[in-house]
């Protein structure tokens, strides 16, 4: 017996824009709705609307919260004030990685964690295993759903459907009580493609309707529905991870290269501090590098690396860049190999091909 595939709020209106569905972890998702290439380059150039339902929030909340999550996570959760977003990850002894997932400071004692929708389960039981007195951990994942617009022109049209001042939202911060198309939102400013861009947090009804509504609202400058298709290469040629990918629970954020969310110098301790701080000191084992091909091809999730005969490592994501063509990767290779610069192989169909180590990111926006 096959389990059904889970469905956003927005299921029903894919059909509507031609949007074409996969599995992704247990949902049924848009991969597209005209093109990736389509897609990719109306986010880099105006603006893509995106279902982003499936993500998971978590709210934590009490007296002891702030004690609690900074012994949960890398980053330093003290840092954040109310209405501000901070990036970070939950790791497991080993250092290996539970979740990368954005922290919402909603208020004093209020903290609403948004987590990859493949790990909701995982993550919502590994919060509770660590729970301490005074503190409140709610599952809340079905009470919303979300919509990111992404783009130039995100804040122009997302405008048209505010009174709340967008431009007063500045990037990783958020605003709890925005009226959006006439529904009560959660607003906030961070971006998973590289680009500038809000999410939309509401009520699984309410973003139906405001999904119809920034698109109309769009229509004339050129914003698209956008799938996963984009939203991966978008967030690669950003140099964004991916959980799964360029994360998982054998592989470290400092071997990922997200260093800027370990902070090692905070007072509290936290899971997986250890092992972080002896890489840290000793140097990491892998390290996360960009390839480009110099033989045709591209490189794949899952093609093996090779410095002569030695196998050195593994692609994390590979593609071609839909806008400049370039076929390259990220792979996870021995760190004593991760020269700029220097030449290795990767083994395509027990065939050889030729990469070179590049620089990261692929795309910068130009601010």
């Amino acid at each position: 017996m096959t389990n059904e595939l889970k469905k956003t709020p927005l299921f029903d209106t894919y059909a509507q824009y031609g949007g074409k569905t996969i599995d992704f972890g247990g949902w049924d998702l848009p991969v597209q709705f005209s093109s990736i290439k389509e897609e990719h380059e109306a986010v880099r150039t105006k603006a893509g609307l995106f279902d982003v339902s499936h993500m998971g929030e978590i709210f934590v909340k009490g007296s002891e919260s702030l004690a609690y999550l900074q012994n949960l996570v890398t980053n330093d959760v003290s840092k954040i004030k109310i209405n501000q977003t901070q990036y970070t990850a939950m790791c497991y002894e080993n250092g290996g990685v539970v979740d990368d997932l954005l922290i919402y400071r909603m208020d004093e004692e209020e903290y609403l964690l948004v987590v990859n929708a493949s790990n909701i389960e995982k993550d919502f039981a590994w919060m509770l295993e660590h729970k301490i007195d005074g503190v409140e951990i709610i599952n809340a994942s079905d009470d919303f759903g979300q919509i990111a617009i992404q783009g130039p022109v995100a804040e122009e049209v997302l405008q048209t459907l505010t009174t709340t001042d967008l431009s007063e939202i500045k990037p990783f911060r958020l605003l709890a009580d925005v009226e959006v198309a006439g529904h009560k939102s959660i607003v906030s400013r961070t971006g998973y493609t590289g680009e500038d861009g809000f999410e939309i947090y509401a009520s699984p009804e309410a973003v139906v309707a405001q999904w119809n509504a920034i698109l109309k609202a769009g229509e004339a400058q050129g914003v698209v529905a956008c799938g996963l298709g984009c939203r991966d290469t978008l967030r690669f040629e950003a140099g964004l991870p991916l959980y799964g990918q360029e994360l998982s629970d054998t592989i470290t954020p400092l071997e990922a290269g997200i260093n800027f969310v370990v902070k090692l110098n905070k007072e509290e301790d936290f899971i997986g501090k250890a092992v972080l701080a002896n890489q840290k000191e000793n140097g990491i084992p892998r390290k996360s590098v960009g390839i480009e091909m110099v033989d045709k091809g591209i490189p794949r999730h899952g093609y093996k690396v090779f410095a002569g005969d030695v196998e050195i490592g593994e692609v994390t994501t590979g593609t071609q860049l839909p806008m400049t063509k370039r076929n390259v990767g990220v792979a996870l290779i021995d760190a004593k190999y991760a020269e700029v610069g220097a030449e290795l192989e990767i083994e395509v169909r027990n065939r050889r091909s030729k990469v070179k180590i590049v620089e990261t990111p692929f795309y910068k926006r130009q601010k």
